[in-house]
């Protein structure tokens, strides 16, 4: 582990490099910054016990710019002082005597060095991110532009409802390495491909969740992918790991009768049965493709619950040709692919699809 350190005498872990590996030596991970900033991205397993929250942090700030520096030092102290008082009594407490936490703030400055100061003081051994969050986020964008780069792919194509989500999820449970873009991504990348009751992440918070999902990986097998474009709802994917998929990716097909394609997308979309109103709206932002009077044809079919013959119309009008224009541009081994056809939507059908997947 690369440690060095600081004039206070404690080490302090550098985040240049930082691997899980490194991370999971530590018993708990402290990010000290206030929750908006936890909240748009952190170090993955990290807790959050901010020294100042959002009000607080305003309140010095504003002070520090309006008044001065060392009105605001007095009144950011005290505020500090009070909280990590309240985090030990709460949250501490119950920690024995040779626990190792991980403590971190924006670049590793006085918010951390309070916290980790404090700790060591009562006789824990706190352990201070050097460069904090800052250098956390320039060490996760530089790794992602060659992390990608250690695994091979086989990346799993087909159109709109041939379950190339649930074969991602029976490789999984047969053992597979799998990398569900989709899942951190909290989108199933379409325009009508945002989760009931579930917000995306932001993208900084992706893109931690992704350094943390390729890093588990072993380089000696391959990493099974769902088939993406460069935007999964409002989420980008990083241009080294699209050049993996796109270019050096081994494709697996899968296909499945239109009639199956229908009722899987009926299970999987079942929010928007229950809701058609909804789906009116999302069908709106197809307006300036497939122009007025297309759209309020699917509009009536949605509100008259003719789901079958909507379905079918999205995939032959929107989702089928959009698919094969964006697979015969990316995917350069698209034409040797393996072809799967489960033989129906059941768990069942997918897992026997992914134990042949996994003997080619």
């Amino acid at each position: 582990m690369n440690f060095t350190s600081n004039d206070r005498g404690h080490n302090i872990l550098a985040a240049e490099g930082l691997t899980l590996a490194q991370l999971a030596q530590f018993d708990d991970i402290i990010d000290v910054r206030s929750p908006s900033e936890f909240r748009e991205d952190h170090i993955p397993g990290a807790v959050n016990f901010p020294v100042l929250n959002d009000e607080e942090r305003a309140r010095v700030g504003t002070i520090y710019k309006q008044t001065s520096a060392f009105d605001a030092k007095k009144i950011g102290a005290a505020l500090v002082a009070r909280n990590i008082a309240d985090h030990v009594e709460r949250q501490f407490s119950d920690k024995p005597k040779n626990w190792q936490p991980l403590v971190y703030c924006w670049r590793g400055g006085s918010r951390s060095g309070a916290m980790t100061h404090i700790l060591n003081q009562i006789g824990w051994r706190a352990q201070q991110l050097k460069g904090g969050y800052k250098a956390y986020r320039t060490m996760v964008l530089a790794t992602l532009q060659t992390l990608p780069g250690r695994y091979s792919y086989r990346v799993i194509c087909g159109p709109t409802g041939s379950g190339k989500s649930r074969l991602l999820a029976a490789l999984d449970e047969l053992g597979a390495q799998v990398l569900d873009l989709e899942g951190l991504a909290a989108h199933r990348g379409s325009i009508l491909g945002n989760l009931p009751n579930a917000d995306q992440p932001p993208q900084k918070l992706f893109e931690s969740r992704l350094w943390e999902a390729l890093q588990k990986f072993a380089p000696d097998h391959p990493v099974y992918v769902e088939a993406e474009s460069k935007k999964i709802g409002n989420i980008r994917v990083p241009d080294a790991l699209l050049e993996e998929m796109w270019q050096r990716g081994q494709c697996v097909r899968v296909e499945m009768a239109q009639e199956q394609r229908i009722a899987l997308l009926k299970e999987e979309y079942v929010h928007f049965l229950e809701d058609p109103e909804a789906l009116c709206n999302k069908l709106d932002h197809l307006t300036g493709i497939h122009g007025k009077g297309v759209i309020q044809k699917w509009q009536a079919l949605s509100t008259g619950l003719a789901w079958d013959e909507l379905v079918g119309e999205l995939l032959g009008k929107h989702y089928d040709p959009a698919y094969n224009k964006s697979t015969a541009k990316h995917y350069t081994q698209f034409d040797e692919a393996l072809i799967l056809r489960p033989a129906d939507i059941s768990m069942e059908a997918f897992l026997e699809a992914a134990k042949k997947a996994m003997l080619e």
